[in-house]
């Protein structure tokens, strides 16, 4: 066959000068070819599975508490998993057991196998609402009497893990405590349900049933404060109740009171006076009485009923949370002087920052003071529970 005969067989635009450059060129196109599409497809990938902040809410907080052995299945698997700023959880995180720094496993919500490790300073840890009429056994110390309050092993107080939480904001704020909770069981249970949860509550020690109604008012929110009798002008013609603490009694002696009012019950921050004009003007009766609440941890809210009281100065001696009353709302039980109180403590309020008013759980004044609490929100006003309004020279 002749070179032209050879040249009709190729397929058309081949020829044989310049064959091997072209396919050395061809193979390099296909292998950049290759290379570019695995880039895309390994780029699109990496896209596709990273964490967009814009996709992913912030990781929430998973955390177990160990409810009290008195405590409900359902209460228990409730506080079990809680989620930080899931819009049914509560404001507080859960406490947790002594012994130490607490570690807690941090879950991305969209993925819970996936967490990390943070410590968080268990002083800052508060109750779970969920479970807030349920004690923190590290909190608790036996005794003869029955379970005094105490500061944890690892710091925390029962005026820290028992408070209401709230805002934090600067706003002007009302705190009212009604006081004489389970001396009646029908008004008692009418407080309970009819206050807004931001009311801090006050037992008295004489009361019956205080640790089933303790347990009721907590599962309503509410904060809750002991009230214990001290010594008024003219005792015994006025008498504040059983185990009155008095200037006559010894140091010891007044000890011993004071753990009788403080064991009737628990989940409480702290304690009030219950009459006491005289023994609270005495620093040398006083004294023994703000030692033990500043080892156990617990506010003190003076009444405001004498200026003679030396509370003060002895509160921050002794390390102790401090609070003091600007007004008594129902020393007339009529309804519309206890509005026009709670007017002034509105004004005292916005004048000053803050206000505290105190009173007894009478019809009268839970109907008052329910009512107000509802305009006073409309108008701007926060209500906060006594903790919130205490001095405390811990921090």
């Amino acid at each position: 066959m002749s070179l032209n005969d050879r040249e009709i067989d190729r397929p058309l635009g081949q020829g044989t000068k310049g064959r091997g450059s072209r396919k050395l060129n061809l193979t390099l196109n296909s292998v950049l070819s290759t290379v570019v599409a695995l880039v895309i497809l390994g780029s699109s990938t990496a896209i596709a599975l990273r964490e967009r902040p814009f996709r992913h809410p912030a990781p929430v907080a998973v955390a177990t508490v160990e409810p009290a052995e008195n405590g409900t299945e359902s209460d228990a698997t409730s506080a079990r998993t809680v989620e930080a700023g899931s819009s049914d959880a509560p404001a507080e995180a859960p406490s947790q057991p002594s012994g130490g720094p607490r570690i807690l496993k941090v879950q991305p919500g969209d993925n819970p196998g996936q967490g990390a490790i943070v410590i968080r300073d268990p002083s800052a840890l508060g109750q779970n609402l969920r479970v807030a009429h349920l004690p923190d056994r590290d909190l608790i110390e036996e005794s003869d009497t029955g379970p005094l309050p105490v500061r944890a092993a690892d710091g925390r107080r029962p005026f820290d893990v028992y408070a209401r939480p709230w805002s934090g904001a600067r706003g002007a704020r009302v705190a009212i405590v009604l006081g004489g909770l389970a001396i009646s069981q029908t008004g008692t249970q009418a407080a309970i349900e009819k206050l807004p949860a931001e009311i801090t509550l006050a037992f008295s020690p004489q009361g019956n049933s205080i640790d089933r109604w303790m347990q009721a008012a907590r599962r309503k929110g509410h904060e809750i404060v002991m009230q214990v009798p001290l010594e008024p002008y003219d005792y015994p013609n006025v008498d504040p109740g059983k185990n009155t603490l008095t200037t006559e009694a010894s140091a010891q002696e007044n000890v011993g009171k004071l753990n009788w009012a403080l064991s009737r019950t628990t989940n409480y921050t702290g304690i009030m006076n219950f009459m006491g004009a005289r023994f609270s003007a005495d620093a040398e009766a006083m004294q023994p009485l703000f030692a033990d609440l500043g080892k156990r941890g617990l506010l003190y809210l003076d009444d405001g009923s004498s200026a003679r009281s030396v509370a003060p100065e002895l509160a921050l001696k002794n390390g102790v949370p401090f609070a003091a009353a600007d007004a008594t709302l129902d020393a007339n039980r009529e309804r519309g002087e206890i509005m026009k109180k709670l007017d002034e403590l509105e004004r005292t309020a916005r004048a000053k920052g803050f206000a505290i008013g105190i009173g007894s759980a009478f019809g009268e004044t839970v109907d008052a003071v329910s009512a107000w609490v509802s305009e006073a929100r409309k108008r701007g006003m926060e209500i906060v529970p006594i903790s919130a309004l205490a001095i405390d020279p811990e921090r």
